[in-house]
């Protein structure tokens, strides 16, 4: 790959309107992108290498690290809907339109990234903003 491909893809990963986190194997924080430094608060340089539950200790330890060997051992996705937990990371909701609501609604999906030789030594976590689907619904409930 050219550095000039490399630094296009670079670009995009830091502007996604997703959050991305890839772990290594000890969950320790590999990569820290554009969304995850505006919700957080903490610039990718201060989270590389530590490890996610010494940065964000109200997670809950036992039945992420459950799924994240899960995804490890299966080589498979793992899904995670806002209706099941509302958010994995407690984020600030930012968004005019549903300004209500407490905290950011996410749906969250955790994969496999295989190295070359197929061994899974990292693990991606995609953090959806659905805040609008989810008020909208819980609305759509109430009445």
């Amino acid at each position: 790959m050219e550095i000039r491909e490399f630094h296009w893809l670079m670009t995009i990963i830091q502007n996604l309107e997703v959050g991305l986190v890839i772990l290594d194997e000890e969950n320790r924080i590999q990569v820290w992108n554009g969304f995850m430094e505006s919700h957080s608060s903490q610039l990718s340089y201060q989270v590389k290498d530590k490890v996610l539950f010494d940065i964000y200790p109200e997670l809950d330890k036992i039945w992420l690290e459950r799924k994240l060997t899960m995804v490890r051992t299966l080589n498979n996705k793992a899904f995670i809907s806002w209706e099941q937990r509302p958010y994995l990371f407690h984020f600030s909701n930012y968004r005019p339109i549903t300004g209500e609501a407490e905290h950011m609604y996410q749906n969250v999906t955790i994969m496999p990234l295989p190295d070359f030789t197929g061994e899974i030594r990292h693990l991606a976590i995609l953090i959806y903003d659905v805040t609008d689907q989810a008020m909208a619904r819980l609305a759509e409930e109430a009445l």
